[in-house]
């Protein structure tokens, strides 16, 4: 290599560590409920996350932002995926299967046919292909290209999780029947029925063709591309109820229902790390491209980033850090209660919209009337004046039942205090 060339690498290399090394990253909190399920775009800058406030969010993970609030589904939203187009999938408690264009504020298609929750999806390969597990005992393999569907029958109990294999052309489903059923895609046909000693809540498949597997005794199972049991590793002494596998299939996550998550090592079969965070249960992770970041979401509504390696936190963005929006306002009790809205909604008229609109000048705005902003048509028929007393309302009743119709992710404010605190702060900061 050249001197000059040897520079422009050195540069470079120089360039990487140095965004690395200073990125903060925020805990990102927008969800009014816990976070059900995650995904990470292939290039890793954007995520989706689904929620039991009924709600999806697309997160932007270079700015820590939400970029758009998806509302369809009825209930938990309690599996997500990226398509290989770039288009979203949800799939909820409701039993429906949503394909989203990002940026469209309605899904372009519904999948339907199961009858009970679907817990789990799963996108093949060449992403011709949709699977979803569904608690009405049945796999749904969809064709998109047509909606076509396989319908698979073999599970007794509730069906949590599937995934394809590296080629594409075997299905693995897991459930709570303690079975871990292997399929041929393109017939539907069973191929394998393995036995395990615990219910299942998920399953993962490694590059290599292995097959991960967990449920409520909170051991990990390794088996074969054949589902031939290799080995089991306990991972905690509580059910675990989410899993992932890093994209070099050297690393293995299992989130538990007590609050931590177990980084195993494939090659040797040990957890290397455990991640702890405030303690309750942790019910989506995801590995980003890079192979050592994790993504996890759980029941305090919060989306943490972490340094699987180390099993340190990577949330280096805390109350009063000079990169936190709300460091001018630390001592502020309605600024605390406002963190729960950071995420999606900006103070000042120069942030302009997020996933909602502005709070700039909120006070004696009609609702849905900012200009620039896609509200929700419903919204647009509401005969509602923002105030003190109407937002604090919101609060007190939630969005959906105040404001029927909007994409505002469902979350109330239980403490009179609190409610009157977040107004106070609100009628300060907005009006300058």
């Amino acid at each position: 290599m050249s001197k000059m060339g040897r520079r422009r690498l050195a540069i470079a290399l120089f360039l990487v560590l140095s965004t690395l090394c200073g990125a903060a990253y925020a805990q990102l909190r927008g969800h009014g409920g816990p976070v059900r399920a995650l995904a990470i775009s292939p290039d890793g800058t954007r995520a989706i996350s689904g929620s039991f406030d009924t709600s999806a969010i697309r997160w932007s993970l270079l700015r820590n932002v939400a970029e758009q609030v998806l509302r369809f589904h009825e209930g938990a939203v309690n599996a997500v995926a990226y398509l290989n187009d770039g288009r979203i999938v949800t799939a909820g408690a409701d039993a429906h299967i949503a394909i989203w264009t990002p940026g469209k504020t309605t899904p372009d298609r519904m999948l339907d046919g199961h009858t009970a929750p679907i817990a789990g999806i799963a996108v093949s390969p060449d992403g011709n292909t949709l699977a979803s597990a569904s608690w009405d005992h049945t796999i749904r393999l969809w064709q998109l290209s047509d909606d076509a569907a396989i319908v698979l029958h073999g599970h007794t109990q509730n069906v949590n999780g599937v995934a394809f294999s590296p080629d594409g052309k075997e299905l693995i489903s897991a459930g709570y029947d303690a079975t871990l059923r292997l399929w041929r895609r393109e017939t539907g046909a069973v191929i394998a029925v393995r036995n395990l000693p615990t219910p299942l809540n998920t399953v993962a498949v490694a590059p290599d063709g292995e097959i991960v597997t967990a449920g409520a005794d909170g051991k990990i199972y390794f088996l074969s591309p054949q589902t031939d049991v290799i080995t089991a590793v306990q991972a905690s002494n509580n059910p675990v109820i989410a899993l992932a596998v890093s994209a070099d299939g050297k690393r293995v996550a299992a989130a538990g229902i007590r609050g931590s998550v177990a980084v195993i090592d494939r090659a040797s079969r040990k957890v290397t790390n455990t991640l702890i965070g405030p303690g309750f249960p942790v019910w989506s992770v995801a590995f980003f491209p890079d192979n050592r970041t994790l993504l996890t979401g759980g029941t305090d509504r919060m989306i943490r980033r972490w340094d699987a390696t180390s099993g340190e936190p990577l949330d280096r963005l805390t109350p009063g850090a000079a990169d936190d929006p709300l460091a001018q306002y630390a001592d502020d009790p309605g600024a605390q209660v406002f963190r729960a809205c950071v995420a999606c909604h900006a103070l000042t008229p120069d942030e302009g919209n997020k996933a909602g609109p502005t709070l700039w000048h909120i006070f004696g705005r009609r609702i849905a009337t900012l200009p620039g902003y896609n509200f929700s048509p419903a919204l647009k028929k509401l005969d509602i004046v923002w105030t003190p007393e109407t937002l604090s309302k919101l609060f007190e009743i939630g969005p959906a039942r105040y404001t029927p119709g909007t994409k505002m992710p469902e979350q109330t404010i239980g403490s009179a205090a609190d409610r009157k605190a977040l107004v106070d702060f609100l009628a300060r900061v907005t009006t300058k």
